[in-house]
Order: C-alpha cells, then sequence, then structure tokens
C-alpha cells in the first residue's frame, strides 16, 4: 500500500525533535496526507456498541461466536478485520476475558511489527519503533500502572519474544502518541489508535492544521483510501512551502498555564509556542464584566469563579448521574450569578452554557437552549478560537439546529450556513456530518423562503410536523 506523502517531508525541529513540514504551498481545507491506523482499538465501555472492524456505534452488532468479545455490524467487517483480529481472537480465548484497551492496542501494535516490521507502506516515513516513549519521564503513579500494564499484557501473551523493556516501551508510545478515533459522525469518542505519520506533527496551541477522522470511501480507486479508519491532517488556512506543520494536542480554549500542565504531563514537553509564551487570549479567558459605569471588585469576581468550579463538579455529577433537569436547575443558578461579574468569553461561563444548551436541547426547551447556543458562539467568535477551528464548527451547528428547533429558522438557517463553511475546511466536502450538515443548509434554505411568504402558514406546518414525526437532526445533535 502507497501512501501519498508528496505534500510534507521530515526535517528537524531543534528541541522539539522531529518534525514535518511542508513541501509547496496548501491552501485552507487542502488534505495534507491522509493515513490509516497501524493499529487501533474500541474502548472497554464501548466493547458491545461499536463495530471493531469500522468503528460505528449502532445496535444490533454481531459478536465473534470464538472469543465472544468483538463485536461487528455483520459479516462484511468480521471478514475486513479478521487479519487484525485472528490473534487477538485466541489470545482471548485462552486467557478466558479480554484485558484493557492498553493491553489489547499493545498487543496489535506488537502483533502488527512482528508480521510488517513496524512498516506497513512507502509513504511511512518512520517506524513504530523510532517514536518516543518517555517512559523514563513518568510519573511515579503513571509507572505503577505501566507496571501492571505490562503484568496483563504478559499474562495475556504468555508466549511473547519480547522482554519487558521493549513491552514498555510500546505502551510509552501509545501513551504519548495515541490518538482518539471518533464514530461514523464524529460526534462521540469511541476508541483509541495509532498513526505513525501523524504523531511526527507537533504541537502549537494556535496550529496550521487539523486532524479528523474520515471513514473512508471505499470506491475510491487508490485502495489506501478504503480504510474504515483513515486520518485527515487538514490545512486550517494558507501554508506556505516550508513551514512547519502543526496541531493542537489540547484544547485551545484553556489558559496558557493549564495547557502547558497538561502538556508536561501527557506528552512531557514544555510548550514555549507565542500563545502560552505571551498568555495569549487569557486576558479573555478569565475575563470579568465590564462596563462604563461599573466594574466588579477583585474579590467578588474571585467568590463568583470559586462558585463557578464547584457548580461545574456538581453539574458533571449529576449530569453522569442522567439527572437532567437537575442539571439545568444547576446551571440556571450559576448563570445567573455569572451574569453581572463574569465576561462573555470566561471560561467557565462558556463551560456552563455549552452543557445547559445541550441538555435543555435534549429535554426539547429548545427556546432557552438557542439562546445559551447563541452566547455561547458569540463567546467564541470574539476571537478565542481560529475562525476555521473544528470545535467552533461544531458548536455553531448546534445552535443552529437548536434555533431551527425552536422555530427561529432566519438565524437557525444563518447559523447552519456559518457551521457548513467551517466544517467545509476542517472535515470536508465528503465526511458524513457534512453531508448532514448540507442537508440541513438546503432543508432550511427551503423552510425560509416558506417563512419569508408566509409566516403563518410556515409555523402552523411546523408544529404539525413537530407533533408527528420528530426531525432527524433532533436525533443527530442529541448523539453527542
Amino acid at each position: 500500500m502507497n501512501l501519498d506523502m508528496d505534500n510534507v517531508e521530515v526535517f528537524d525541529a531543534g528541541e522539539k525533535g522531529r518534525g514535518l513540514r511542508t513541501t509547496k504551498d496548501l491552501w485552507a481545507g487542502e488534505v495534507v496526507f491522509a493515513e490509516p491506523s497501524f493499529a487501533a482499538v474500541v474502548f472497554d465501555s464501548l466493547s458491545q456498541q461499536v463495530c471493531h472492524s469500522c468503528f460505528r456505534r449502532q445496535a444490533n452488532l454481531h459478536r465473534c461466536a470464538q472469543c465472544k468479545f468483538a463485536h461487528y455490524c455483520d459479516r462484511t467487517c468480521q471478514t475486513a478485520c479478521w487479519d487484525e483480529h485472528k490473534q487477538e481472537c485466541a489470545a482471548i480465548k485462552k486467557y478466558e476475558k479480554a484485558p484493557n484497551e492498553n493491553v489489547r492496542l499493545s498487543a496489535r501494535v506488537l502483533w502488527r511489527i512482528q508480521k510488517d516490521t513496524g512498516i506497513v507502506s512507502d509513504g511511512q516515513l518512520t517506524s513504530v519503533d523510532q517514536l518516543e516513549d518517555h517512559v523514563a519521564d513518568m510519573l511515579a503513579d503513571d509507572f505503577k500502572e505501566l507496571k501492571i500494564d505490562i503484568q496483563n499484557f504478559l499474562d495475556y501473551c504468555p508466549k511473547t519474544r519480547h522482554g519487558k523493556e521493549y513491552i514498555a516501551h510500546i505502551f510509552g508510545i501509545i501513551k504519548c502518541n495515541g490518538f482518539t478515533l471518533s464514530d461514523q459522525r464524529g460526534l462521540q469518542a469511541v476508541g483509541v489508535g495509532l498513526f505513525p505519520n501523524l504523531c511526527l506533527v507537533n504541537h502549537d496551541c494556535w496550529p496550521n492544521c487539523t486532524v479528523i477522522l474520515n471513514h473512508g470511501n471505499q470506491s475510491a480507486l487508490n485502495t489506501a483510501y478504503h480504510s474504515k479508519r483513515r486520518i485527515e491532517l487538514r490545512a486550517l488556512s494558507k501554508i506556505a512551502e516550508n513551514d512547519e506543520l502543526t496541531v493542537g494536542y489540547v484544547d485551545f480554549l484553556n489558559v496558557s498555564t493549564d495547557r502547558q500542565r497538561a502538556l508536561k504531563h501527557q506528552y512531557h514537553f514544555d510548550c514555549t509556542c507565542k500563545s502560552c509564551s505571551e498568555h495569549l487570549k487569557d486576558d479573555l479567558k478569565m475575563a470579568a464584566k465590564e462596563t462604563d459605569r461599573n466594574k466588579p471588585s477583585d474579590e467578588l469576581v474571585k467568590e463568583v469563579q470559586e462558585f463557578s468550579l464547584e457548580c461545574l463538579a456538581k453539574v458533571e455529577a449529576a449530569r453522569t448521574a442522567g439527572d437532567f433537569h437537575e442539571v439545568v436547575k444547576l446551571c440556571r443558578e450559576c448563570l445567573d450569578k455569572q451574569e453581572p461579574v463574569l465576561g462573555n468569553t470566561h471560561l467557565y461561563h462558556l463551560r456552563l452554557l455549552s452543557t445547559a444548551s445541550e441538555v435543555l436541547s435534549y429535554l426539547q426547551f429548545f427556546s432557552e437552549a438557542a439562546e445559551y447556543a447563541g452566547r455561547l458562539v458569540e463567546g467564541y467568535i470574539r476571537k478565542l478560537y481560529h475562525p476555521n477551528n473544528a470545535y467552533l464548527g461544531m458548536a455553531t451547528m448546534r445552535a443552529g439546529v437548536t434555533h431551527w428547533h425552536a422555530g427561529l429558522i432566519k438565524v437557525g438557517h444563518e447559523m447552519i450556513c456559518k457551521a457548513y463553511a467551517i466544517l467545509m475546511v476542517t472535515h470536508g466536502p465528503n465526511h458524513a456530518i457534512t453531508k448532514d450538515l448540507e442537508s440541513m443548509r438546503m432543508q432550511t434554505e427551503m423552510e425560509l423562503r416558506m417563512f419569508k411568504q408566509n409566516e403563518h402558514v410556515y409555523h402552523s406546518m411546523r408544529e404539525a410536523a413537530l407533533q408527528n414525526k420528530p426531525m432527524r437532526e433532533t436525533r443527530l445533535l442529541h448523539q453527542h
């Protein structure tokens, strides 16, 4: 299998080690490269809800009759995955249970290395062996977990020819380089995989590229694109020839010190990018509300921030317990307290708006959900995110759908169009969620024309439709 890597080359990125840079000018939305997974597994918690071959989440999956652990859409998926699953199937049968996802992925990686010596195509720029593991940098608790995983691996694969040091190397590589895989809609994390070329792309908190999972095109002439676990590295804006390619390892919607702490813990490096060095946008993310007449005191801001943190913890607990009405109650209470004190770009304010709008939409309180979703997007748009950031695109899409369901067709259509423009860059025209969004855009455009012709008729038809059948897009929105 050949991968097209003509757009990039490996270079010495100084203190960051190896990196990838462009060999020509790239434009916003252009696919820099695509890469199938070297190995991948479904999360333990979703092993019965997600196909172990194509990573689609759906009901009524077929279970492997041998190991009784792996699940598949149908015989086609099972047959396609058999080469990967064959050794795993025998190991699970003998072990009499499936080990955790870290052990399963490490085993798959080692079996693949043994079969293909770590290089599976001419376009693979590095062997798996050459990737960083940072085992020596692990904290005591992480190292303790590593030792447990190694012992579980040896119990799972007792005949392995690899020593503990090499097995630790593979576990370390996965911990530092594993990439989360989403379902077919890109709405939920369902597994983890290893993509060697992607591992060469260094971090920047304000990156010039984004990574998405595209489940492939089985009709493509190039068989490299037939994989159902394929990432695409896509340019977010114009990138000049010889510029380094970067992606964000952590969400930018955190202050610089928190991002640096997370990067140090997970990836063992000190981020010195411009956004961290100059603490860019930290002031917006922790902003107090200021008016011409009044500015809240530092003591009051601190008090409301502490209250917000406590409330966010309670919200998460209530959400986990499925008590959505309690979630709404807590969000309303905290948002009321934040309103006169925190700015509309403050992180704690945005997190509550996000949760409130999502849960209210799930409970079908669309008008209130639309208000919060609109404020959330406005907060994002105030230059917290890159204009082509995928999170911004998804938030704008949800806000548009929520406004649409609330009967605010004009605003809803406008937001859906904005989201579509962003996702055309971040996901591309062939991604499932972009295609869904295109359908919504066409539907809302038709409804907007109807609304402009006769508002009364439009609202009457909308109410009748809602009473008869819930919209497909409502279900999509609630999958997140």
